[in-house]
This record gives C-alpha cells, structure tokens and sequence, in this order.
C-alpha cells in the first residue's frame, strides 16, 4: 500500500489520525524539525537534457527556463519548477511559530511531511477554547501548509478542532472574503512570515465570529427532512433552501436506494454517495462521536459535525495519511466546505 506520510511528530494526545512520533511538550523548534523529518532543505538545480551532435556523441544541453527541485538529504527529485518559482523551506514553516510559542502562548502540537517532502506543514494551539451547550468543547489553531509540486500554495488557515471527535473545520465566514481566516502565498510571491501574521493578526475576531456561527447552528432544530436535503445538497452540489426540501428529501432515499444492494469492490477508491449519505445520516441520528451532546443532537451543527466527521474518520482512503492529507488540503476538506456553507444556508 502506497504511503504519502514521509515523517510527523506531534505532542499530546494521539492526533486523530493515529500518526507520528510523540513529543514531549514545549520541544524547541530544532526537536521539532528532526524528529518531524523537516531538518532539510530544498536546493534546486537547472534543467538539462541529452541530445546527440551531428557526429552521434550524446552532449548535455540546458533547459534555462525551468530548475528541478530536490531533497538535500536524499538529493530525492520533488518537481520542476520555473526560475521564478519562490521555494519555502520546511525549517521555515517550524520557524513561523518560534516567537508564537515563545512569547504568545500558541503550543505546536504536529508537524510532518507527506508525499516524500513535496507537501509539509505544521500545526499549533492558540489557546483559543469555546464551549457550546452540553459542554462541546472546540480549540482554535493555526495550520500552516505549503507544498512544491504545485498543488498547494503556503496557506496559513484558522482551524477548528471538536475535542470530542476531533474532527477539523477550516474556519471562513459567510459574508467575508477569502482573506477571512486564510492567508494564500503563491509561490511566485516571497514568503514572508511576519506580513503572514499581520494578515492574520487583523482576523483576531474569527475566532469569536465562527463560534457564534456555530453557537447559531446548536440552537437551528432540523427535522428529518431538513437532514435528508442537506446531505443531498452538501454530496450532489444541489442547492438548499426551503421551497425544495421535499424533492431533497427524495433525492437523499433515492440515493440510498440505489446503492442498497451495491457491494463496494476492495479497489474502488470513492465512496458512492447513496453509501455515503446513509452513513452520515446514521451518524446524525445518534451514532457519531458526540451526535447525543445537547448541541449537535437534531440540530444544524450536528449535520455539520456528521460531515467533519465522515470527512476526517469515515470517508474511504486508502491509508490513514492520504485520508490526512484529502481532509486537509483534498477532497475532504472541499467536502466540509460544502457542508460548512450549506449548514450556514439553514440559519440565514
């Protein structure tokens, strides 16, 4: 089975994905870097290619335009890369905490490597903490990410985590733009952590802004149909509003139906979305982690929370850090998005 997790290291309580090697809290960014596997740098060198002269001999010719960019410990290949291409070190990402763990109370609590060094990132508490009713419990956190294969620009994102189940929610607000709770830097732009955390430094209201979102979610009673048109809504890409929740509702036993007397084979690698939308309606109706807590128990957080839920614990994966990696940068999290803004439809 193909692994994408390279190294992690993380402090605490397993994290929810069961992997990494444990810390002991308050490590220096240093411990950090080595036992993470981020104690190395990317170098990078000029492209060439082979080509024959006209009397048959193999000459090296360069390619100016593009640098091929490789591991400095394992000399390992990662990508190719234009000249303008600004590569962020993983001592880096680590380096973004130091003084935010030294000064102003955040604690990391994971860091690691995925797909052989080509995406790594870095997790930490800010010491931000909400209860909602029946002693919900969520925590505030800082992931920063980047990678350099082109798949993930350095993405510095607020990050919701429900202590009872774990599961993660990237924090945006309706109604803001995309600067609310996430900073992007292309990799044509210079990393620079500092502008990073003055961007951020202007969201410390998200914190406070999104646990009053999810405050109005605990307090939205669905029903059964409501439920049913909001798993379609959130798995099919339909809309949600209150004039169609009858046809939603259809849709959803439709779904379900169809895929009654399916046997999903071992090799298929997504989960056919009538199975899928069983299992989060069984989750929602008492079966999830937390589901009984007076704040998701028919309500609109717990529709949300069955999403999370299935997303980050549930959703097929073909190892535990592919799910990491879909549930935080993939189609996971594109999943949460869509039930965070359908969930946010419902107390409009």
């Amino acid at each position: 089975m193909a692994h994408q997790l390279e190294q992690m290291a993380y402090v605490g309580q397993t994290p929810w994905h069961g992997l990494g090697n444990p810390l002991t809290q308050n490590q220096p960014i240093e411990v950090w870097a080595q036992q993470a596997g981020m104690d190395w740098r990317i170098e990078s060198s000029n492209v060439s290619y082979m080509a024959q002269n006209q009397r048959g001999q193999n000459i090296i010719m360069p390619y100016e335009e593009q640098r091929v960019l490789y591991r400095s410990d394992t000399h390992a290949p990662l990508s190719v890369v234009s000249q303008r291409y600004q590569e962020v070190q993983p001592k880096q990402i680590l380096e973004f905490y130091r003084d935010l763990t030294e000064q102003s109370g955040f604690k990391l609590e994971t860091a690691g490597v995925l797909k052989g060094g080509k995406k790594f990132w870095a997790l930490a508490r800010t010491g931000q903490t909400s209860a909602l009713k029946g002693r919900d419990v969520s925590n505030g956190y800082i992931l920063l990410a980047t990678a350099c294969d082109g798949t993930l620009a350095t993405t510095a994102q607020f990050t919701s985590i429900r202590v009872v189940c774990n599961n993660t929610l990237a924090i945006a607000l309706k109604g803001q733009n995309s600067s609310a709770g996430v900073v992007k830097v292309p990799h044509s732009t210079k990393f620079d952590a500092q502008k990073i955390k003055q961007q951020l430094g202007i969201s410390v209201r998200t914190w406070e802004d999104h646990m009053y979102e999810m405050k109005q979610l605990s307090q939205r009673k669905v029903t059964q149909t409501e439920a049913a048109a909001y798993f379609d809504a959130v798995f099919n890409n339909t809309s949600l509003s209150n004039s169609d929740q009858d046809e939603g509702i259809i849709q959803f036993y439709r779904n379900v139906a169809s895929q009654a007397n399916h046997t999903a084979k071992s090799d298929n690698k997504t989960e056919p979305n009538g199975r899928a939308m069983s299992k989060v309606m069984t989750m929602f109706n008492g079966h999830g982690r937390g589901a009984e807590l007076s704040s998701a128990k028919d309500t609109a957080y717990g529709l949300l929370c069955s999403i999370t839920e299935f997303a980050d614990h549930e959703r097929r994966a073909m190892s535990q850090d592919h799910r990491l990696d879909s549930a935080w940068f993939g189609a996971g999290a594109g999943l949460k998005q869509r039930g965070l803004e359908q969930a946010l439809r419902l107390v409009v």
